[in-house]
């Protein structure tokens, strides 16, 4: 309930109900933002660490996975496609605006939403992975933080994780400048998110197949391996046509959808390996320290991108004259180099960090799973005894 109420104070529309100053407004703006972003850490590292409590199963983590990413798709999907229709009105010159009280309005709907989710949540799940209670100094954050450094798999994955959220966000970015100023058809950026969810959406039939196939490993490295390649090709070409090059995208959707959709059953597997190492089960800090490397993924994607326009000099339209800022054919070609060739950088890291770094494999993660359950067992004996 902290966070639903940060949320709402967030979006008040304090400035027609109690007439601040812009000083004001923007003195509130990061307390509230700040606020907001502690209670959403607060419900969202717990969370994230729930599917390695409910289940040690290889299958049933992969479906969890699939769930969460599934769900997150269908809400990220509603608040780019829905609100757009209903927080803005029009002004008497026809111009369209943030309404603030329609945004404020669709913000208790959305918290509507989230108290029923939570409390379904809270109810319909059950931790079935028990782990022993910790005596009285015998784990600190700081012989967390230690022994996670010394996790090839944890930090192998914290790294990759990062490297898909960097790209992902800078992909997006992006692609948004180049069909505006390369291709000069800004209208197709709403295929795009098509482009991304679409192989999710396919795949969802055939990925716990896949996985108990091939392992999770596999697939990830495969996919990011694929998602590399078909950037680079697509830098080399030099594509003519957005309408190719919406192809691309969705042959990179679905070499990045591995990793998209197995990414909290792998950190998991992960999670799994610092107990082996430890003897302790620390999925909160181990997630926290996880999610704290995807938050420095968008970081990445937001300064480096906006470092970038800059040094293939991209002028912005307050820089320019009007509204509109028409770029330098070799400015539009930069923008085209940046939509690729980073990319496939950051995605040909991500592969090789998966292929060659991460060390649990297919028969590693049913090895480990096994080895657990009959430690588990023999600590469980011993206690009934």
């Amino acid at each position: 309930f902290p966070m639903m109420i940060s949320l709402v104070l967030l979006f008040l529309p304090v400035y027609d109900w109690f007439g601040m100053s812009s000083t004001q407004l923007l003195i509130y703006a990061y307390i509230t933002y700040i606020f907001y972003g502690m209670m959403y850490t607060g419900v969202n590292i717990p969370y994230g660490s729930m599917a390695t409590v409910m289940t040690n199963d290889i299958k049933e983590r992969s479906t969890l996975s699939m769930a969460r990413t599934v769900g997150a798709g269908i809400g990220q999907m509603a608040g780019s496609v829905i609100f757009p229709l209903v927080v803005y009105s029009v002004a008497a010159n026809g111009a369209k605006y943030l309404d603030g009280h329609k945004l404020f309005a669709a913000t208790l709907v959305i918290v509507g939403f989230q108290i029923v989710a939570y409390q379904l949540n809270y109810r319909l799940t059950r931790e079935n992975i028990i782990a022993p209670a910790k005596k009285k100094g015998e784990s600190s954050v700081g012989k967390t933080l230690a022994s996670l450094m010394k996790n090839r798999p944890f930090v192998t994955l914290s790294l990759a994780s990062m490297l898909l959220i960097a790209g992902n966000m800078f992909t997006n970015t992006a692609n948004g400048y180049l069909l505006k100023n390369y291709y000069e058809m800004p209208g197709l950026q709403s295929l795009v998110p098509i482009a991304t969810y679409l192989p999710m959406a396919l795949s969802i039939p055939f990925l716990n197949k896949l996985v108990m196939k091939f392992g999770k490993k596999e697939l990830c490295g495969f996919g990011a391996f694929i998602a590399a390649g078909a950037y680079l090709v697509m830098f080399i070409w030099k594509i003519p046509n957005p309408y190719i090059f919406m192809g691309f995208l969705f042959l990179t959707g679905i070499g990045l959808s591995f990793f998209t959709m197995e990414v909290w059953a792998i950190v998991s597997d992960a999670i799994d390996y610092q107990d082996k190492l430890t003897g302790r089960r620390e999925e909160g800090t181990s997630y926290a320290i996880f999610s704290f490397f995807r938050k420095m993924g968008q970081t990445v994607a937001g300064v480096g991108f906006n470092a970038l326009l800059g040094v293939i000099g991209y002028v912005s339209a307050e820089a320019g004259a009007g509204d509109v800022v028409q770029q330098t054919p070799e400015v539009n070609n930069g923008i085209y180099t940046l939509a690729t060739l980073v990319p496939f950088i950051m995605y040909l890291i991500m592969a090789l960090l998966m292929q060659f770094g991460y060390n649990i494999g297919k028969k590693d993660a049913i090895a480990l799973k096994n080895e657990l359950e009959e430690r588990n067992a023999k600590r469980d004996e011993a206690k009934s005894e």
